[in-house]
């Protein structure tokens, strides 16, 4: 393709992505280096018979006045990201210093609000990810050797999940583990425990909302690689087979290989969609012992009385930082299997 040809072909793109991605970033950052502005504050003093008292009141005129003239809000640079509520710094140098133990430290750093998130957002997408990827794979493997009258019917049943809106999929399982659902109570019986819930613990509500994960994103991976299945030369398989490999072989040195690009696809979805895991959290209203940094961003612009101040935005950067370390390695494999591909 001519290089001017090209850029008309791209120019679209480029504009849409500009529009819709890389401009909205720019906004972002720079409304992240600001705070709201502090409420202009005025003491009177009234003097009377029992003597004088003063009186604090908010000047709406001035206060507003102050919003008018930098609407942005006041300058706070790299404050923001490195307050408590962020990258705390300050915390972590004192936690360092006072700590006796490496377990100390790190229970010290896992109390601060952005990094408990993060741990859980890192858990989270470290199983969810590799597991979705080789039980999709387990699973296309197993229907494509369905005969054809049950290859419909296991497909079906196994896009079930994906089907499912994550909020109204993320409320059913919440019913279920109830003490009242059937999981819930199920498990209440087995243990002679009639007190025993999945929602009392940390541990018990991350296993639980990795378990929704792993179930509701595994159809996706499920259909990418059973598509791809059929795209597995014939000749190759029969080749390898009069060959003597035997099927677990041929599945490792053929299929797989075949598969590869197509491994490195999903990884990326998977990567990006679970790493801004979300509405299981607020549907198993999960908040006291799971939170990941998509809802403290929500959670941000909630409370904020001007979503546009820096907390909210800095948080938005520093996942869109983790998302970008996240998938370097793939996106740095991919670029050279396909330089090496070229040559």
């Amino acid at each position: 393709m001519k290089h001017r040809t090209f850029v008309w072909f791209i120019l679209p793109s480029l504009a849409a992505m500009t529009l819709f991605i890389a401009l909205p970033i720019v906004s972002v950052f720079i409304q992240s280096l600001f705070v709201g502005h502090e409420q202009v504050l005025v003491v009177s003093k009234s003097c009377g018979p029992f003597g004088c008292q003063e009186s604090t009141a908010v000047d709406l005129e001035a206060t507003e006045k102050l919003r008018e003239e930098a609407p942005l809000g006041r300058f706070n640079g790299l404050g923001t990201y490195l307050n408590r509520s962020h990258l705390a710094f300050a915390e972590i140098g004192v936690a360092w210093a006072e700590t006796d133990s490496f377990g100390e430290f790190w229970k010290v750093v896992g109390d601060l609000p952005f990094y408990r998130a993060l741990a859980f957002t890192l858990t989270y997408t470290a199983i969810v990810t590799p597991m979705v990827i080789l039980l999709g794979l387990a699973i296309a493997l197993g229907v494509n050797a369905l005969p054809k009258l049950l290859k419909g019917p296991s497909i079906f049943v196994s896009l079930l999940p994906f089907l499912v809106t994550p909020l109204v999929g993320s409320l059913i399982l919440f019913w279920m583990v109830d003490g009242d659902g059937v999981i819930g109570a199920t498990i209440q019986v087995l243990f002679n425990d009639p007190n025993l819930s999945l929602k009392a613990s940390a541990t018990l509500t991350w296993t639980m909302l990795i378990v929704y994960g792993i179930w509701h994103t595994l159809p996706f991976s499920f259909i990418t690689f059973y598509a791809g299945l059929q795209t597995v030369p014939d000749d190759i398989l029969e080749a390898a087979k009069v060959d003597g490999a035997s099927k677990w072989e041929r599945t490792v040195h053929v299929v797989v290989p075949h598969l590869m690009p197509l491994v490195s696809f999903v990884t990326l979805m998977l990567l990006m969609d679970n790493f801004r895991v979300f509405e299981p959290i607020v549907s198993f209203s999960a908040e006291a012992h799971a939170r990941s940094l998509s809802w403290i961003i929500y959670n941000d612009l909630r409370e904020s009385g001007n979503p546009l101040y820096g907390s909210a935005g800095a948080t938005s950067m520093l996942t869109i930082i983790g998302v970008v370390i996240l998938l370097s390695p793939v996106l740095v494999r991919t670029w050279r299997d396909f330089n090496r591909k070229a040559h």
